[in-house]
């Protein structure tokens, strides 16, 4: 991602691009989800959507669906889009809350098109008429992630970029500046250079290996630490829709791309062992596996300098927050956007540097609070794991959102964070945060003139999403899907 993004910004005629990477070092990918963002990154390379999808055994996404999380037995979808329609310029969730308060009412998700179409295995592209039910559609995609490696690849070297095959094995500094001059590889080549980026994963080979960046842990607020992966055959439709279903120890994800189901159990190694974790999944993945389930440990958290004198980390060397929201790869794009945006010349002055670690600071920090949310907001009691969950201490900055929807309903999105007000709704709703008090002017409408605007709107969306094709069905004709590919 990193060279295909500086391919397309960088003039080959000025800058060279070297990229070092060996086929012999696995990735950690096993079936990505993604968030809509995805959608800009892939824009401003300027690919066509189609020929990424088939490249990669992409399928769509509408959201995420998550099972049993706030009590056993609930299931909730945190949808992309908007839920309804706002009224007399109050958020549309006040005027739901108010037909809650005052008897049943569908579940909030039901007023949301991409929440609708995604659980009965329907998609359409969004309209760009605003009148349109369909303009309310948000999407992202589910691909595979070596096949997406290898897609980029091809479209860095097609601007330029220079491959070197080699395994880094030790890294050159100028014994004044501290800054990296050149890595060696294992056949004792040397690839000199004035800026480096740390793509090399967990082991974070300059960042930690050279440049000795602190490590900033949140295992505190995120206590999982391990992963047991494995792909499977699919069995039924493949509906744009991730799942994420808690289990006693953590939480299991199910990821549908054209040829496999990715899955994933992560969970936390305090309160259970690698053996047991690797039963669970295997005991519920939907398909045959395709493979031996593979251990992924991890520290969640991140680096306390993302660019550290002449080198930025990118990716898991620059930190890690565990998938339950899709952002592993928004992340990576952030980290490489914010260097674009700032992009320094050879002077490479300090205020760019001091700027670029405060905004991925705050990336990162803005992605946690929402993954904490969906732990800490469990009213689950039947395992140690998830009492310690329920009972933790947050940040401040959390809390302070949390209180405030408690209190009156309200959720705001600050300068530049990731999720909007409906993602946080979702979430709140979905598992069980109620505020204690309603919006003045959405509880002064009749009950009466409520419900029937939600009836109306529910009957758009509904109907809308009737005369959706299949989530398949399009696939097909867009990309060329064939179910005798999986």
């Amino acid at each position: 991602m990193t060279a295909a993004a500086l391919s397309s910004v960088y003039d080959p005629n000025t800058v060279e691009i070297v990229l070092v990477e060996s086929d012999a070092i696995g990735t950690v990918g096993v079936g990505e989800a993604t968030i809509p963002d995805i959608l800009k990154f892939n824009a401003m390379l300027g690919l066509r959507e189609d020929e990424f999808m088939r490249a990669t055994d992409a399928t769509f996404k509408l959201g995420i669906q998550f099972v049993d999380w706030g009590r056993k037995g609930d299931v909730y979808v945190h949808p992309f889009g908007e839920h309804g329609a706002d009224l007399n310029g109050i958020d549309f969730h006040h005027y739901w809350l108010a037909a809650h308060e005052t008897g049943d009412v569908p579940a909030i998700e039901e007023f949301s098109l991409c929440a609708v179409a995604a659980k009965a295995g329907k998609f359409a592209l969004p309209s760009r008429d605003a009148r349109s039910v369909l303009s309310q559609m948000g999407y992202a995609y589910h691909f595979d992630a070596n096949l997406y490696g290898r897609f980029l690849r091809r479209f860095a070297e097609g601007r330029g970029v220079r491959r070197i095959e080699g395994e880094v094995r030790e890294v050159g500094r100028d014994p004044s500046s501290g800054f990296v001059t050149e890595v060696r590889l294992s056949d004792d080549r040397a690839v000199s250079g004035d800026f480096f980026f740390d793509c090399s994963g967990f082991r974070a080979l300059l960042h930690e290996g050279a440049l000795d960046v602190p490590f900033i842990d949140w295992s505190h607020w995120l206590p999982c630490d391990r992963a047991q992966v494995v792909p499977s055959a699919h069995v039924g439709p493949i509906k744009p829709l991730t799942t994420s279903t808690a289990k006693t120890g953590g939480w299991q994800w199910r990821i549908p791309t054209q040829r496999r189901i990715g899955n994933g159990h992560v969970y936390c190694s305090a309160f259970m062992d690698d053996v047991s974790a690797a039963e669970v999944l295997l005991e519920t993945v939907d398909g045959p596996p395709l493979s031996e389930p593979r251990r992924i440990a991890f520290r969640t958290g991140h680096r306390r300098s993302f660019w550290e004198k002449n080198c930025v980390a990118i990716g898991l060397s620059a930190g890690f927050i565990e998938p339950l929201e899709s952002t592993s790869i928004h992340l990576i794009q952030q980290g490489i956007s914010r260097f674009i945006a700032l992009m320094p010349d050879t002077s490479l002055p300090e205020t760019l540097r001091r700027e670029y670690n405060r905004s991925m600071r705050a990336d990162f920090e803005e992605v946690r609070d929402f993954i904490v949310l969906h732990y800490k907001a469990t009213e689950r009691n039947d395992s140690p794991f998830w009492d310690y969950c329920r009972t933790m201490d947050v940040p401040d900055s959390l809390q302070r959102k949390i209180d405030l929807f408690r209190e009156s309903g309200r959720a705001f999105r600050h300068g530049e964070e990731l999720f909007a007000r409906p993602s946080w709704v979702a979430v709140f709703l979905g598992q069980n945060i109620l505020p204690s008090r309603l919006h003045p002017v959405a509880s002064q409408v009749p009950e009466q003139k409520v419900r029937q605007s939600l009836s109306s709107m529910r009957r758009a969306i509904t109907t809308t999403a009737d005369t959706m094709p299949s989530h398949e069905d399009f696939l097909s004709r867009y990309c060329g899907w064939k179910p005798s590919l999986q």
